[in-house]
């Protein structure tokens, strides 16, 4: 049986641009459940239809797509937001990250792109135009410099650390899965239960903690 369709909605306040880019998802098998044209809407039929992955522009006229971003991922079980704005500026990007977005997409990426991105955002994967994903890291390794002493590091299982130390390096569910020899299934619930231990919401949040406590150095020391 083949699997079912990644369900999506588009957030964007340009009707031309939003249904463009409903149709071009449609036309390449995935399952446009919604668009919204700002941000009250956006939450009140996220809630609603609850799809995988929201395409959310950040600039939504006179509301946040920040704002809306920190909300459906808080309010909204099971659905991952992208980012897809024309802004490639990087205090855009860090903050759509802090509010929760999983990844970040700019305009000006081809349909192609843009396919690959809400695939691999409604697998878990952090996804971010070239470049972007560095900027994100390197500020995550900048806040780790003064880490939270008094945090107390929840247990993790020996595989769990193992995973959670790739996905700091930035490798996909799949690229984990073929250096350790498992499945990506097996993947995935390892990453989706040391997500419920450390209280996260999505690989990018991960890769911050993961930096903060150092397992980014000690996968490249294993090297």
């Amino acid at each position: 049986m083949s699997e079912p369709p990644v369900t999506v909605m588009v957030v964007d306040d340009h009707p031309i641009w939003r249904d463009g880019v409903a149709r071009d998802l449609s036309e390449r098998g995935f399952e446009v459940r919604a668009t919204a044209g700002d941000a009250a809407a956006a939450l009140r039929i996220a809630g609603t239809v609850a799809p995988d992955v929201v395409l959310m522009d950040l600039n939504l006229g006179d509301s946040s797509g920040v704002a809306a971003t920190r909300q459906i991922t808080q309010e909204v079980p099971g659905t991952r937001v992208l980012v897809l704005s024309a802004s490639g500026e990087h205090s855009d990007v860090l903050e759509a990250v802090k509010a929760g977005a999983s990844g970040y997409l700019v305009k000006s990426a081809s349909v192609d792109e843009l396919v690959d991105a809400v695939r691999r955002t409604a697998a878990g994967d952090a996804v971010f135009t070239a470049g972007l994903a560095g900027l994100v890291l390197g500020e995550y390794r900048r806040m780790a410099e003064e880490p939270d002493q008094d945090a107390q590091a929840p247990q993790l299982t020996e595989r769990e650390t193992e995973v959670l130390r790739l996905v700091a390096k930035g490798m996909t569910a799949r690229q984990i899965a073929t250096r350790l020899v498992i499945s990506h299934r097996t993947v995935e619930n390892h990453v989706q239960s040391t997500l419920r231990k450390l209280q996260l919401h999505n690989r990018v949040e991960l890769a911050r903690y993961a930096i903060e406590h150092g397992l980014d150095q000690e996968a490249e020391n294993q090297e």
